[in-house]
C-alpha cells in the first residue's frame, strides 16, 4: 500500500458503465445546496463498503469500471455542517480505488486524530476535481463514494506514481471528519464604540469596511460584531481566519483572505495587536480591531503598509489547530 502524497498527507472483460441517471440530491447532504456530481444509486451497487466511519473500510467492487461523469452516493450520512463552499477547510479520510483493477492504490490514516489536516475542498480540486464535486453539499460525519471521471482528475507525473492511468475512473471512499465554517456565524452584537469603522456584510460573509475620518483611536480597540458559540481562544493557539486588512489613514485594503481558503495564524507569530484581539474570542465570531502602530508594525513600513499606521481588520474565526 503507497502512502499518499503531500496533498493528501496535509492533505479481460467488458468495463461496467456507470449510467449518467439524475436523480435528486439525497437526504444526508445539505438541503438547498446545490450538489456538483450526479446522485447515482448505481455507484452502491457496484461498490460494497463495509465498515464504521472512523476505520478505515473493507471495499469489494465490480471491476473493471467506468463512469464517463462523476456520481456520488452516500454510504453513511452525517448529521453535521454542510460542505458548501469550496473554500471551506475540511478533514477527510480516504481510501482511492483503481476503477480498473479495483484495488486500493492509496490510503489516509482513518481515524487518527493527528493525521487529517484540515484543507480546503478547493484545493483537493486542484488535482481531483471530482473530489470536489462530489463532496460538495456533504455533511460532517459522512461517509460517502465519490466515481471520478477521468476528465475530473488531473493526470500527471504524481498520478502515475499512484498507479492511476490517463482515461481511468477512480473511486474514492471518504470519511468527512469535520467541516469548518466559511463564515462566522455567531449572534449579531451591539457595538458599543464611537467612531469607529463600521461593517456590512455580503451573503457570503465578506465584509464591506468603511473607516471614519478623523484621528484613529490612540489604543487598541477591539470590538466583537458577532459571538460565535464554539471554543475559546487561548493563547498560543493556530486559529483558522477569514479577514480584511485596512489602514486607517489611507482607508484602503492591504489585505484580504476571502476569495480563497481561510488562513491559519499561530498568535505566537502574529503582530501583537491582531494576537491580543483574537485571545479570549471564541469560534463563530467576527471582530473588529483597530490596532496603534505600537502594536502593529511600528516605524517599519511593511508591503503596502506605511511606517507609523493604524491598522482595522475584521476577522472571522473559523476554528482552532
Amino acid at each position: 500500500m503507497r502512502k499518499l502524497p503531500l496533498l493528501f498527507a496535509v492533505l479481460g472483460t467488458s468495463a461496467l458503465v456507470l449510467s449518467g441517471c439524475s436523480g435528486a440530491t439525497p437526504v444526508p447532504f445539505g438541503a438547498g445546496c446545490e450538489s456538483l456530481a450526479v446522485t447515482n444509486p448505481d455507484v452502491t451497487e457496484l461498490i460494497t463498503v463495509e465498515g464504521e466511519p472512523g476505520t478505515a473500510p473493507d471495499v469489494t467492487m465490480y471491476s473493471p469500471l467506468f463512469t464517463a461523469e462523476t456520481a456520488h452516493s452516500v454510504v453513511t450520512p452525517g448529521t453535521g455542517r454542510v460542505l458548501d463552499d469550496a473554500n471551506q477547510l475540511t478533514q477527510l479520510d480516504m481510501a482511492l480505488y483503481s476503477g480498473s483493477s479495483g484495488e486500493r492504490l492509496v490510503t489516509t490514516a482513518f481515524g487518527d486524530e493527528n493525521a487529517a489536516e484540515p484543507i480546503a475542498l478547493s484545493t483537493w480540486g486542484q488535482t481531483f476535481q471530482g473530489l470536489e464535486k462530489g463532496l460538495m453539499c456533504a455533511t460532517e460525519g459522512s461517509r460517502v463514494i465519490v466515481a471520478m471521471a477521468s476528465d475530473d482528475i488531473a493526470f500527471g507525473q504524481g498520478m502515475a506514481g499512484l498507479g492511476i492511468a490517463p482515461g481511468e475512473t477512480v473511486v474514492a471512499v471518504v470519511d468527512v471528519r469535520t467541516v469548518m465554517r466559511s463564515k462566522a456565524d455567531g449572534k449579531d452584537q451591539l457595538v458599543t464604540g464611537h467612531g469607529l469603522p463600521s461593517v456590512v456584510r455580503a451573503e457570503d460573509g465578506q465584509p464591506g469596511v468603511t473607516v471614519p475620518f478623523g484621528e484613529p483611536p490612540a489604543d487598541l480597540v477591539v470590538e466583537t460584531l458577532k459571538r460565535g458559540d464554539g471554543d475559546v481562544v487561548q493563547t498560543g493557539d493556530t486559529v483558522f481566519v477569514q479577514y480584511t486588512g485596512l489602514t486607517w489613514n489611507e482607508k484602503e485594503v492591504f489585505d484580504s483572505s476571502w476569495g480563497g481558503p481561510a488562513r491559519a495564524m499561530s498568535l505566537d507569530g502574529i503582530i501583537p495587536g491582531f494576537a491580543q484581539a483574537l485571545e479570549g474570542q471564541t469560534v463563530g465570531s467576527q471582530v473588529l480591531a483597530v490596532i496603534p502602530p505600537e502594536l502593529g508594525y511600528g516605524d517599519q513600513a511593511s508591503g503596502k503598509i506605511p511606517a507609523g499606521a493604524t491598522l482595522v481588520f475584521v476577522v472571522d474565526i473559523l476554528g482552532i489547530g
